[in-house]
């Protein structure tokens, strides 16, 4: 079997999208369009990945940096797509096949590309191609009478018959790399554009007798590129329908599948169900028969079985156990841990805070930096003070311990095992285990005392 090798064309600078950031680099789905191309060619097991940049080179290989073992080719001037291909192939074993595919078309998958791949390894120049109801602006596939792909007509090359055909070339193909290196050292711009075309390949290779194997994708939205911020957002809502249909294949309720964005991945163990306006980032694990409310954002979440997540939630790297109650308005930030039957109600606010089993924080508190017991009650207006102004400070309390509202605690400070902090108290010593806390001042009365009244100006 040979190895193949995957270019992929990212050098465009993407004038129509009106920015600063690299085409390649705005986002599907949370991730950079270049990452999904990336992802696909790793999923065809490629031996090697390039990708040809130009504008923003530095950014996009920052972007990218997490991916392994990509090969980065500079195409310093943009003279067409056989040029760019035309970098990557000093870096190319001719004894391998190489398949091209461009960075602003996040949505192919690796599955429509294995039957090109396959096709080359055979001997065959394989494109990929679609048909449009309108295909004004794109290349078509010219064949002759035995149906045979000949050559591939640019739209601005093309004749008025010619423009009629609906077959169109999605750029896409592969090849032995021997072959395409020949072809393209042949290549000329001799063109309306002033470019060298890839395409142009298919003529020489019908020139030479290699077959041309047409593969054309049964679903059109698979090859959509980007060149618009119009372009950039129906490829959204198209990924974000795909998601949801996984999600909905793997067991999950959707109250509404197009009010819901997946950015990153989402893993859901079955019968969970997740109500409208909801967002995933980054990497979330739902367990079995989770309920996630509407207007909740999730991010980098480990979520247990049976929790239920109410509205407007924000829950991020923090991990929930079983049978725990999250919100409405609740807010987990980083290094949230929370254990079996915890309860977190509204308005309350926890960082870096592990809360023990079946305790609760029902209303208006923060808990930060905090090591909380279990069986633990922390009543409303409750907070760890636990910033000097220079460092954080631990707050411990142990398990069963009852904090009354609007308590302030001083850290560093531990509550002991039962103990009680009075509502009001503002903690700024160990309290020890089974014993009552309280730092209220002694109340005060004056008889028959008089408001000041303000005097009136004449």
């Amino acid at each position: 079997m040979q190895q193949l090798s995957v270019v992929i064309l990212a050098a465009g600078q993407g004038k129509r999208m009106v920015s600063d950031l690299p085409k390649v680099l705005h986002p599907v789905g949370g991730r950079p369009l270049l990452a999904h191309v990336l992802a696909t060619a790793r999923g065809l097991e490629a031996t090697a990945r390039l990708v040809v940049y130009g504008h923003g080179g530095a950014a996009v290989k920052t972007a990218c940096s997490g991916e392994d073992e990509v090969l980065w080719v500079e195409q310093a001037e943009q003279l067409g797509t056989g040029h760019a291909v035309a970098q990557a192939l000093p870096l190319l074993d001719d004894a391998g096949v190489t398949l091209v595919l461009y960075g602003d078309v996040p949505l192919i998958r690796a599955e429509t590309l294995r039957p090109l791949v396959v096709a080359a390894q055979r001997g065959s120049l394989a494109v990929l191609t679609v048909e449009l109801a309108d295909p004004a602006g794109y290349g078509r596939m010219i064949r002759n009478e035995q149906g045979q792909v000949c050559r591939i007509v640019e739209d601005k090359e093309a004749t008025a018959e010619e423009r009629r055909l609906r077959e169109v070339n999605t750029g896409i193909l592969a090849v032995s790399t021997a072959k395409l290196r020949g072809w393209v050292a042949s290549l000329d711009n001799d063109n309306a554009q002033g470019e060298y075309y890839l395409t142009d390949t298919v003529a020489l290779a019908v020139r030479d007798g290699t077959p041309v194997e047409a593969f054309t994708v049964a679903d059109p939205e698979e090859v959509q590129g980007v060149n618009d911020r119009r372009q950039l957002a129906h490829l959204e809502r198209i990924y974000q329908r795909r998601q949801a249909e996984r999600l909905m294949r793997e067991g999950a309720t959707l109250l509404d599948p197009a009010r819901v964005d997946v950015r990153g991945t989402v893993t859901t163990g079955k019968d969970v169900l997740i109500d409208v306006n909801v967002v995933f980032e980054g990497t979330v694990q739902l367990g079995d028969r989770v309920r996630i409310g509407p207007f909740c954002v999730l991010r980098n979440a480990v979520i247990g079985d049976d929790v239920t997540v109410l509205s407007h939630s924000w829950i991020e790297e923090a991990e929930i156990g079983p049978d725990a109650k999250i919100g409405p308005f609740a807010r987990l930030r980083p290094g949230t841990r929370l254990a079996a039957g915890v309860h977190i109600g509204n308005f309350v606010e926890t960082k870096k805070a592990s809360i023990g089993s079946d305790s609760k924080v029902n209303h208006l508190a923060y808990i930060g930096d905090a090591e909380i017991g279990a069986e633990v009650n922390i009543g409303a207006g409750t907070i760890t003070c636990n910033y000097d102004g220079v460092n954080k400070h631990p707050t411990t309390i142990g398990d069963g311990a009852f904090i009354g509202s609007n308590t302030s605690l001083v850290a560093p400070v531990r509550v002991g095992k039962g103990a009680t902090v009075g509502a009001g108290s503002a903690v700024s010593r160990n309290v020890p285990d089974g014993s009552l806390c309280l730092t209220r001042a002694p109340r005060k009365e004056v008889a028959n005392w008089l408001r000041p009244v303000k005097q009136t100006k004449d």
